[in-house]
C-alpha cells in the first residue's frame, strides 16, 4: 500500500460522505493564498471531529492551534444554539486569515479566537473559570504534554480530549530520531501515561495526510487518594 492508495481511498470515501462545501473550500484556498503551511486536518478528519463533537453533545469546545480556522469551522458547526468554541493561535498572521475564514463561513459569532502562546493563554482561561466539554489539541508538538495537562484541568468530568499527530510516520519509536516534534510527542505519551483523570487510547491513521494518528480519551473524576486507578 502506498500514500497514493491511501489518498485515493480518502477521495473515494469523501465522495460518498462529504458534500460540496464552498465555505470550507474557500477557507483552504485562502490559507494557501496566504502562505500558511498545509497542515490542516483533511476533510474527512474535519468531519470526524464534527461528528464526535455532536455525538458527545459538546457545548463548550477548546481548540489549541487554530491555523487558518479550517478545523475551527468544522467544530463550530457542531455546536448547538448558544454553544461556544475558544480557539488559541500563536501567530497573529494566521489568526488574521482565520478571522476572515470564520466570518465567511458564518460561524464567527460562535468563536472566541485568542492570539498568543497557548501556555500563556490557558491560565487565563482558568482564571476566567472556563470549563470545556471537548478539547482538540493540534498545535506545536513540542508542548503537547503541557497542553494535555491544561486540557484536563479545564475539562469537565466526561469531557473528550483529542490530540492530533501522535505517530509522526512511526518516528516516535525510532530512538535515533531527535527531531523536536518527535521528542515532544514522546514526552506527550509519557505525560499521558501518568494521568489519573484521562482514560485514553490512540489510533494510527493513513489517508490523504499520510501516516499518523491521534490519541483520544475521556476525563473522569480524580481518583481518591489511596484508591487504585484504572491503569494500576
Amino acid at each position: 500500500m502506498t500514500d497514493d492508495t491511501w489518498g485515493a481511498v480518502d477521495a473515494y470515501m469523501g465522495g460518498k460522505l462529504l458534500q460540496s462545501d464552498p465555505a470550507l473550500d474557500a477557507a483552504l484556498a485562502a490559507n494557501r493564498a496566504a502562505g500558511l503551511p498545509g497542515i490542516d486536518v483533511s476533510p474527512l478528519q474535519g468531519k470526524f471531529l464534527h461528528v464526535l463533537a455532536r455525538a458527545t453533545g459538546a457545548r463548550r469546545i477548546l481548540e489549541i492551534g487554530t491555523l487558518g480556522g479550517y478545523s475551527t469551522i468544522w467544530l463550530a458547526r457542531a455546536l448547538p444554539e448558544g454553544g461556544r468554541i475558544v480557539t488559541l493561535e500563536f501567530a497573529p498572521e494566521h489568526a488574521d486569515v482565520a478571522r476572515k475564514n470564520l466570518q465567511a463561513a458564518g460561524v464567527a459569532e460562535k468563536v472566541d479566537l485568542r492570539v498568543g502562546a497557548a501556555l500563556d493563554l490557558l491560565p487565563v482561561l482558568q482564571a476566567e473559570n472556563k470549563t470545556f466539554d471537548f478539547v482538540f489539541i493540534d498545535a506545536d508538538k513540542e508542548n503537547n504534554g503541557p497542553y494535555l495537562e491544561w486540557a484536563i484541568k479545564l475539562a469537565r468530568v466526561g469531557a473528550t480530549i483529542i490530540v492530533d499527530n501522535v505517530v509522526r510516520k512511526g518516528a516516535i519509536i525510532d530512538p535515533a530520531n531527535d527531531r523536536s516534534d518527535v521528542q515532544g510527542t514522546r514526552r506527550f505519551f509519557d505525560c499521558a501515561a501518568g494521568q489519573r483523570r484521562w482514560v485514553a487510547s490512540a489510533v494510527q491513521t493513513v489517508g490523504a495526510k499520510g501516516w499518523d494518528g491521534f490519541a483520544i480519551g475521556v476525563v473522569e473524576e480524580a481518583t481518591p487518594q489511596g484508591s487504585p486507578s484504572r491503569s494500576e
